[in-house]
């Protein structure tokens, strides 16, 4: 075999396994903040004023109100802010969100019970349907769609979840 075929055999197989790559480039207007609207299933990517993406959202599995403490079901409602990016998520990849925040803290310990944590956007693992609440207090996307989420947030972009 000739150098040169070794040599487009192998570009050939990496072009492949790049389209398979679960991180995705941006190149689009900064997303300066996320709002999520819990009662219509919205989220959206925010461009300084500018909606620059929309998605379909489930939430926790008791999504109606703030969440209070951990294993309520809730999906909390408020003003954070994106603290992390997991690559290594068992949902694919996720977008850590800054819950608990001191009054949350305060509030559950006043109920005598622990805030609870670890609340992300991130997609879903395989046999969960689109649009149902299923998470445990978190924000699910589709796969595709928290590559393309991943690709456009920032670590401490703000994000606003209302009812």
């Amino acid at each position: 075999m000739s150098l040169l075929r070794v040599f487009l055999l192998l570009a050939i197989g990496f072009g492949v396994s790049a389209c398979g790559s679960k991180f995705k480039s941006y190149d689009g207007p900064p997303i300066t903040s996320i709002q999520v609207h819990k009662e219509d299933r919205k989220m959206y990517l925010v461009s300084d004023g500018k909606i620059a993406a929309a998605y379909d959202i489930a939430l926790g599995t008791n999504p109606i109100g703030h969440k209070q403490f951990e294993g309520d079901g809730k999906t909390p409602e408020g003003a954070y802010r994106i603290s992390h990016k997991n690559p290594d998520s068992s949902y694919h990849l996720s977008l850590g969100i800054s819950y608990p925040d001191n009054v949350d803290r305060e509030y559950a310990a006043k109920l005598g019970k622990p805030p609870g944590g670890d609340i992300f956007i991130h997609g879903g693992p395989r046999g969960k349907i689109k649009n149902k609440d299923w998470t445990v207090g978190c924000i699910a996307v589709t796969d595709k769609e928290i590559e393309e989420i991943y690709a456009m947030v920032s670590e401490n972009t703000p994000i606003y979840i209302f009812e």
